[in-house]
């Protein structure tokens, strides 16, 4: 009896599993509709992006002073947070580092809240523009 089950049983398995070989999943086809004035924003938002000068855009400054302790200080900054680049600036007579490249003072702003818990000293400025000769 238990072997005319197990049989049953298995010969059911078999056929389930050469229906579920011949069956298939559903397939459909998505079609999106936007308006044009979407895709045109897009291509506007591109273009002003690239556009923009590395100078209109806002950056924190961590520190200025002696070489060595740049150099430590990027190294610290860059090892906490690797969200944001860093770069050593030499301005006459203090090495600064300065983080960041922010488009919006807002963006900025809440980078700062969150530097200014490992570099207190933190604050938020807009590079001056170089000259062109």
């Amino acid at each position: 009896m238990k072997l005319i089950k197990i049989k049953v049983a298995s010969i059911i398995v078999m056929i389930l599993s050469v229906f579920t070989s011949i069956c298939y999943a559903q397939q459909g086809e998505i079609t999106v509709n936007q308006d044009q004035k979407i895709t045109e924003l897009l291509k506007l938002k591109k273009e002003i992006n690239s556009n923009e000068d590395s100078s209109d855009r806002y950056k924190i400054q961590i520190y200025s002073g002696r070489r060595i302790s740049a150099e430590k200080s990027k190294s610290d900054f860059d090892s906490s947070y690797r969200e944001w680049s860093s770069k050593m600036v030499y301005e006459t007579p203090n090495y600064k580092v300065w983080v960041g490249s922010f488009r919006s003072r807002l963006e900025a702003d809440r980078a700062l809240l969150k530097i200014k818990k490992t570099f207190p000293n933190a604050f938020i400025f807009k590079p001056k523009k170089e000259k062109e000769n």
